[in-house]
Parts: C-alpha cells; sequence; structure tokens
C-alpha cells in the first residue's frame, strides 16, 4: 500500500489523470529507459541530472511508483505552485541543510516513498552538467538510504529552456545506473560536498555508456 503523503485533490483527480495520460505521453516522447531492472522495490533518494521542466514528469512516467520530489521553494509561488501543491512536491530552501526538511525525508523514505532530488539544484545548459550542491551527500550520508543515480537525456531538446509548447523532435532516454550505498559516512561539510560530486560523477558516467551505444 501508498503510504507517501498526497492531498485528497491529487489522490482522486491527479494521480489517475496521470495514469491515464502516462502511457500517451511515453509514446510522444518515444521514451527509452536503459537499466529499469536497477530499480530496487524499497526506498531510495533518485538522483538526476536537470535541462528541463520535462524531467519529473519523465521520471515519474518511468517509475513505476510515483515519485516524491524535492523542489526548489520558488516553485511554489502561484500559479504553479497550487499545482506543485497537490502533486508529491517539498519545499527545499536554498540552504539544504536544514533539520525541517532533513526530518521529512527521513519520514517520507521511512514510510517506503522513493525521494528524487537534482543535484545540480537548477536546469542547466543543453549537453552540459553542473556543479552539484552538497544537498544530495547531505541527505544521502545523514539518511542512510541508497542513491540512485539517473541521466535524462533528451528533454533539453523537446522543452528547451524557455519554451512553452514541447515539440517532439527527439526522442527522450532516461539510463537508470545501480544504487550507491553511502552508509558509515561521517556527517561533515566536507563529506557531503564529496559524495555529491561522486553521484554527479556516476551521473555523467551514464551519459558516456550511452554516448558509447
Amino acid at each position: 500500500m501508498d503510504k507517501c503523503p498526497l492531498s485528497p485533490i491529487g489522490t482522486y483527480i491527479f494521480l489517475p489523470l496521470w495514469k491515464l495520460i502516462k502511457p500517451f505521453f511515453k509514446g510522444f516522447l518515444r521514451l527509452e529507459v536503459i537499466g529499469q531492472e536497477n530499480i530496487p522495490k524499497y526506498p531510495c533518494i533518485v538522483a538526476a541530472n536537470h535541462r528541463s521542466h520535462l524531467d519529473p514528469p519523465v521520471l515519474d512516467a518511468v517509475f513505476p511508483e510515483p515519485l516524491f520530489f524535492l523542489a526548489k521553494e520558488e516553485l511554489f509561488k502561484p500559479p504553479l505552485g497550487w499545482l506543485i501543491k497537490h502533486m508529491r512536491a517539498l519545499p527545499v530552501r536554498k540552504n539544504i541543510n536544514d533539520i525541517v526538511v532533513l526530518e521529512e525525508t527521513l519520514k517520507l523514505l521511512q514510510n517506503g516513498c522513493k525521494i528524487c532530488i537534482f543535484p545540480e539544484g537548477r536546469r542547466v545548459e543543453p549537453g552540459q552538467f553542473g556543479r552539484p550542491k552538497p544537498g544530495v551527500g547531505f541527505l544521502a550520508i545523514k539518511s542512510g538510504f541508497p542513491v540512485l543515480p539517473v541521466y535524462i537525456h533528451g528533454t533539453d531538446k523537446i522543452l528547451p529552456r524557455g519554451a512553452i509548447i514541447p515539440k517532439p523532435i527527439a526522442k527522450v532516454k532516461v539510463v537508470i545506473g545501480k544504487p550507491m550505498e553511502f552508509k558509515g559516512i561521517e556527517p561533515t561539510v566536507k563529506n557531503f560536498k564529496k559524495v555529491s560530486f561522486e553521484i554527479m560523477e556516476e551521473i555523467q558516467k551514464l551519459y558516456h555508456s550511452l554516448a558509447r551505444k
């Protein structure tokens, strides 16, 4: 049974509607998934690169259960904020080293949710990777839950920064790596940064594995 929190509007309107739309959405993007067998049945922290507003729904289309997204606080302002409020999302301040965020995230993970975070903290330019924020390392070390690295390819061509209407001019590919463990690491700022870079490097390795095919 799904124990992840969702508002009544999200439960009875948005979630059923998404399940109906999902197959058409995947077809529109010509979505291809590599490494789907790496998705664990247990809770984890999903860490993906971020180049387009399409990235969250793409990930929700890939995973069998809806993900719970950590999203920047600014996105919760009207009018988009009303929609996000009824989806699975948790507002995050610029400084993620926040005990409130950690406690809420831990509770979600312990309830069996899969949490998604974009280590770069923002959308980056097409074909690029941004410098990771220490937040993902902070969550990985403090929570003890595994991190699942994911590379998303092609969304920046379909819906680039500044665009409003998506254009299906490319195929979207999602590469899922194997879970990474960070248990027993001392919770220091240095280690938060180190682990964040390790996770981002793994995401880039997924990109290179796709480029070689």
